[in-house]
């Protein structure tokens, strides 16, 4: 590709948000929610220098953040020079014209064993802290609080707005109904 042709389709999307109708934020954030907590898998990006790795996990979502419980692996080289992370969630068999995902980025966080929030992730999970606490190996938790996601669902189109559409989240302020208690 020519540079011209990189500068096109890398801007393909900002020249279009340009002319798409948004959603408000509230409505946006009501699709996330319900997206989020209706999935249980995501592919997470973690990064550090010119190591790279995306990685398949199950996640819960609630207070605001997923919540990933992880036996570790290399995705831990990268958080730990960088917490800045990616993820995708999307419908596994999406159709031409029918596609619902949505991006995130956002910081990933590692929970300290068997604090607070780790036992009340656990519960969220229906883990039992006994099983937890056998284990040979920790099963650690990372905490990733979203900053920045991006939403695909062709069904927006369908009430007048673009098929992309972003949501920030830098103070955290929708914690919806399915929070821990």
């Amino acid at each position: 590709m020519t540079e011209e042709q990189y500068t096109q389709a890398e801007s393909f999307w900002t020249r279009k948000d340009e002319i798409e109708k948004k959603l408000d934020a509230d409505t946006l954030y009501q699709w996330i929610d319900e997206f989020l907590f209706s999935h249980k898998v995501l592919a997470l990006a973690t990064a550090a220098e010119d190591f790279v790795r995306c990685t398949p996990l199950e996640y819960s979502w609630h207070d605001g953040a997923l919540w990933i419980f992880t036996e570790g692996g290399l995705k831990f080289r990268a958080l730990r020079k960088n917490k800045h992370v990616a993820a995708a969630v999307f419908d596994a068999n999406a159709s031409f014209g029918g596609l619902k995902s949505l991006q995130l980025e956002g910081t990933a966080e590692p929970v300290e064993l068997f604090s607070d929030a780790y036992q009340k992730a656990a519960a969220f999970r229906k883990i039992p802290l006994e099983v937890l606490r056998k284990l040979e190996e920790p099963m650690w938790l990372l905490k990733i609080v979203p900053t920045e996601i991006t939403c695909l669902n062709s069904d927006f189109k369908k009430d007048g707005y673009g098929s992309r559409q972003e949501y920030y989240s830098y103070t955290n302020q929708h914690v919806k109904s399915n929070e821990l208690g």
